[in-house]
């Protein structure tokens, strides 16, 4: 099974300086195969293979010297990592490939011979040589990839591919279920009963990167060593507000998954709730895409069950007790009594024990207690998710135990 850690490296000032030049030799590389690739698509209507690509970089090294001094499998894996790039897209899970700049993030790969000399050194091969790293855990099974990156705020990090030789445990439905509804008042809602208040971090912060930014928006010149430093100050409020919100949504996601064996989310449209100007600051600071990622990885990794139930599903408008419709409530409603059952319920809590009920209804019978259950728009080619699609029953008809369909 593979695993990555990553961990941060501290160059010295040389091997930055080797660092900067091959983090540009590699930008050189994609830029060009990428500028080449789109070229011949527009005027051919085929692609270049990765093959066809690596070839070009000898030609590439006669032309311009200083791509030498870069490690060629550096250059080579560029090309693979823009080949993998064009899958993606035309898969459906990426959008198209940029060219990259030389502001923001910058990373190489090393595919082979890097070695792990302690927890305090590790040795690249090229003339970057040993560097000085803090491994802060085992890093088990043999080292497939490691990744160079650096940050805008300066810092430098090395992400280690481990292939510890597991295999990946078998999916165990047996255990406690959780549903989870994410919002924003607070960040996750369970099934039992649980709140986990949103943190805001953005919000935290939010005086100091403003205070940093109106510094960085006075200094017009964008050759000073003013601005240079400006720019960085504000990096470093950004990186810190990046890796706070890690930090809990990585806590979070583990709790969840080490105290549960099923784990059922709501399928949310993120990128059209952010269209809403008057929260989409709000939902980006929250991170639920990131945070579903985390608790997918985490469960499949231990064998545990991650399901993600349709965004059409009527969580927040259905009864748990009856699952009866519920008369239309204002966002302020936090909490109501059903009409129908009399009780009391919490809005938040409600929605998540039906989309608990939900992923179990799903798991088990693969049928949705409505229609709406499900996806009703048309899957995009190559699409993966784990939402299941819900069959619309008539009435009368027994349960259906074959393969789902998608529902109309």
């Amino acid at each position: 099974m593979l695993k990555a850690v990553k961990v941060r490296i501290y160059p010295s000032i040389e091997q930055q300086s080797h660092l900067a030049q091959a983090f540009g030799c590699v930008r050189f590389v994609w830029n060009q195969s990428l500028a080449m690739m789109s070229q011949t698509y527009k005027e051919t209507g085929k692609g270049i293979s990765a093959f066809t690509m690596k070839k070009q970089i000898p030609v590439w090294k006669t032309e311009y010297e200083w791509l030498k001094e870069c490690y060629s499998q550096c250059l080579q894996s560029s090309v693979l990592n823009l080949s993998q790039a064009f899958i993606n897209f035309f898969d459906g899970r990426a959008q198209y490939p940029t060219f990259k700049k030389r502001q923001g993030r910058q990373s190489m790969q090393y595919p082979q011979n890097v070695k792990i000399l302690s927890n305090v050194e590790i040795k690249f091969p090229g003339n970057l040589g040993v560097v000085k790293a803090k491994i802060h855990r085992d890093c088990i099974g043999a080292l497939r990839t490691v990744t160079v990156s650096r940050m805008p705020d300066g810092r430098y990090y090395a992400s280690l591919l481990m292939d510890d030789g597991i295999e990946v445990p078998a999916t165990n439905e047996g255990g406690e279920a959780i549903g989870i509804d994410l919002g924003l008042i607070d960040f996750v809602v369970t099934s039992n009963g649980s709140k986990y208040q949103n943190p805001r971090h953005l919000k935290k912060h939010e005086c100091n990167l403003k205070r940093k930014q109106r510094k960085l928006s006075r200094q017009k010149d964008k050759t000073t060593n003013r601005r240079r430093k400006a720019k960085l100050a504000v990096a470093k409020v950004q990186a810190k507000i990046a890796r706070v919100r890690e930090d809990f949504r990585h806590k979070l996601s583990r709790k969840i998954v080490n105290e549960n064996q099923v784990i059922v989310v709501e399928n949310l449209a993120v990128k059209n709730m952010v269209k809403n100007h008057c929260l989409a600051k709000s939902i980006s600071d929250a991170g639920w895409g990131m945070f579903c990622t985390m608790l997918k990885y985490k469960a499949e990794a231990e064998g545990k069950v991650y399901l993600e139930v349709g965004r059409f599903f009527p969580s927040s408008h259905l009864c748990s007790n009856t699952l009866l419709s519920l008369p239309k409530m204002d966002l302020s409603v936090r909490e109501f009594d059903c009409p129908h059952c009399g009780k009391r319920h919490d809005r938040d809590i409600n929605a998540a024990i039906n989309i608990r009920d939900e992923g179990l209804r799903l798991l088990t019978l693969g049928t949705s207690v409505t229609a709406k259950g499900g996806n009703v728009r048309p899957k995009q080619y190559g699409r993966k998710s784990t939402t299941v699609e819900a069959v619309a029953l008539e009435l009368g008809s027994p349960p259906h135990t074959g393969t789902p369909v998608e529902g109309g």
